[in-house]
C-alpha cells in the first residue's frame, strides 16, 4: 500500500502525562562499539542498577534482536542499515512511551546512527564503549575474531568490514582501561544527570 494513504493516528497522552506517570522522560541511550567491547554486559547492569533507582527501562540487545524482528537479515552492508534502521524505529517508540530504550549494538556506520538518531530526536543519547580492537579480540569471548581470522567469518566488523567511531558522542566509555564496575557507574551518573528521576539521588536508593 502507498504510504500516501496512511494517516497518522494521534496519541491522547501526551508527553508529560508519561514523564509525570514513570517520573522521568524517555530516552534512547544507544551504545555503540566493537564486539566484545563491553556494550551487552553494560547494557544489562545498567538496566539492572536504573531499575533499581525507579527508572523503567528495557535492553534492546543486537544477538536477540536479530533471533526475532530481524532474523531475516544478513551481514551485509545493506542489511546492517536496515538492521539498526528498524532498531531506530522500535527505540524511538519505546522512548515515546515514556520508557529509556538502551540498546548494545556494533551500529558500525555513522550514517545509519545518525539516522537513528534523526528518528529518536532529542531522546538520543550515543555513547560509544570504545575498546581498542586488540583488547576487544583478546577477549573473544564468543570465539568471532579468531573464526574472522581464519576466513570462517567475512564481513566482521573491525577485521573485514569498517568500524566507524563516532565522532561527537554524548559519552565514551574506555573498557579497556576499566573495570565494568568503574564503567558502570560512569553510565548511571550520566543518566542520573541528564534523565533526573524525581527528586531521588544515587545516596538515597542505596545504590553501590
Amino acid at each position: 500500500m502507498n504510504n500516501a494513504h496512511l494517516t497518522a493516528v494521534p496519541h491522547t497522552l501526551k508527553t508529560a502525562d508519561r514523564a509525570a506517570h514513570y517520573g522521568h522522560d524517555g530516552a534512547v541511550l544507544w551504545l555503540t562499539g566493537l564486539s566484545a567491547s563491553g556494550k551487552s554486559s553494560l547494557s544489562m547492569a545498567l538496566e539492572h542498577a536504573l531499575t533499581k533507582l525507579g527508572y523503567s527501562c528495557y535492553v534492546l540487545d543486537g544477538d536477540n534482536v536479530r533471533r526475532g524482528l530481524n532474523a531475516n537479515l544478513g551481514f551485509s552492508p545493506e542489511h546492517r542499515t536496515e538492521n539498526i534502521r528498524r532498531v531506530g524505529e522500535v527505540a524511538a517508540l519505546f522512548a515515546d512511551a515514556g520508557l529509556i530504550c538502551i540498546t548494545a549494538f556494533i551500529s558500525p556506520y555513522r550514517a545509519d546512527r545518525a539516522r537513528a538518531r534523526q528518528s529518536c530526536l532529542e531522546a538520543f543519547h550515543e555513547i560509544h564503549i570504545a575498546a581498542d580492537l586488540a583488547t576487544c579480540e583478546s577477549r573473544d569471548p564468543k570465539g568471532l575474531y579468531k573464526k574472522a581470522r581464519s576466513g570462517e567469518l567475512r564481513e566482521f566488523t573491525g577485521i573485514t568490514a569498517p568500524y566507524e567511531a563516532p565522532e561527537h558522542p554524548e559519552l565514551v566509555i574506555d573498557t579497556a582501561g576499566e573495570t565494568v564496575a568503574a564503567s558502570l557507574e560512569k553510565l548511571v551518573n550520566y543518566v542520573v544527570g541528564k534523565i533526573p528521576f524525581g527528586e531521588r539521588t544515587l545516596l538515597e536508593t542505596g545504590l553501590p
